[in-house]
């Protein structure tokens, strides 16, 4: 008998769970990955030291280390540096279970660099920690509120890790609320623009795979790569990056990229980054080159070398 009743409960059931299951769909017949999402976490992107060889953590540690960070917000700023926004002003989120957002190499973190990117790393470290300051060629991308490029722009920071996606039968659209990039892909089947041709966001075109929206984008320019490697994470005129949005349920797309960049790492590396609704709006990130930081810090550094001088 109860045999007979699990049965027909599976019957009854299926169509139900079936329906939970299938992604909503727009007008035209395509999943529907419409609306304004979050991908914020404090999950870093390489997995710690500690977690060496663990891909998840327990609620215990979660519980843990977000504690940890709570107690550590607002701290005063080292002595001679004037700090940044509170944590008023800071979206970080929480950490997720796994010990990183990298997923392959399966060690959570990034592949080896190539001999390329080891020789220019030096200078790459001077313009990262403020000890060279020349002129407005020493400060990257992101410092000039240019851009974080791709995937450096789907990849959550400490706060804006917004986005809102649009879509018609022909295109679809992400809007990055971070430094304002809008991201207009063709769904229509469109080649690449000629390989000469290379943009900050590179080049993308999209296709459904199944349910899965897939986005190759190729055609990056060589000046994201001198400016901000670190923050692109995709460093050359050789990089292909390829994402898919996969819409799982009504609170949830699976986003993941993977960056093939044979000049910069020594095999492709893959990252996992769901997304949640926001549950609110895009807002204007009004940074126009660095506003008044360009020639603050220019004159700074001048100030600086003359008490050295004198």
């Amino acid at each position: 008998m109860r045999q007979v009743i699990a049965i027909l409960a599976a019957i009854v059931l299926f169509p139900v769970l079936a329906a939970a299951q299938t992604p909503e769909r727009t007008p035209w017949g395509d999943p529907d990955l419409q609306g304004v999402w979050t991908n914020r976490t404090t999950t870093p992107l390489e997995r710690p030291s500690e977690f060496e060889g663990r891909t998840v953590l327990s609620d215990e540690e979660r519980a843990e280390i977000d504690a940890q960070a709570e107690a550590a917000r607002d701290r005063p700023p080292p002595p001679g540096q004037t700090g940044g926004y509170n944590s008023f002003w800071l979206d970080r989120g929480v950490r997720n279970s796994r010990t990183s957002l990298i997923v392959d190499p399966p060690d959570g973190r990034y592949p080896a660099r190539t001999e390329r990117v080891r020789e220019s790393d030096p200078a790459f470290a001077a313009m990262r920690d403020g000890t060279k300051f020349d002129s407005w060629y020493d400060l990257n991308l992101y410092d000039r509120c240019i851009t974080r490029g791709v995937p450096g722009s789907m990849i959550p920071g400490f706060y804006n890790h917004n986005y809102q996606i649009l879509q018609t039968p022909d295109y679809v659209v992400i809007l990055v609320e971070m430094i304002h990039d809008a991201r207009i892909i063709p769904l229509d089947g469109r080649g690449h623009l000629p390989s000469q041709i290379g943009q900050w966001m590179g080049d993308s075109r999209a296709r459904w795979e199944g349910d899965t929206l897939v986005v190759e984008t190729t055609n990056f320019t060589p000046k994201g790569d001198e400016r901000v490697r670190y923050l692109v994470h995709a460093g050359s005129e050789q990089a292909r990056v390829v994402e898919r949005f996969t819409r799982v349920d009504a609170d949830r797309i699976d986003y993941s990229f993977t960056v093939t960049d044979p000049a910069t790492y020594a095999r492709p590396w893959t990252a996992e980054i769901p997304m949640v609704p926001l549950g609110g709006e895009i807002f204007e990130y009004a940074c126009h080159e660095g506003n008044y930081g360009l020639e603050n810090i220019l004159a700074g550094a001048r100030a600086a070398e003359r008490a050295t001088e004198q």
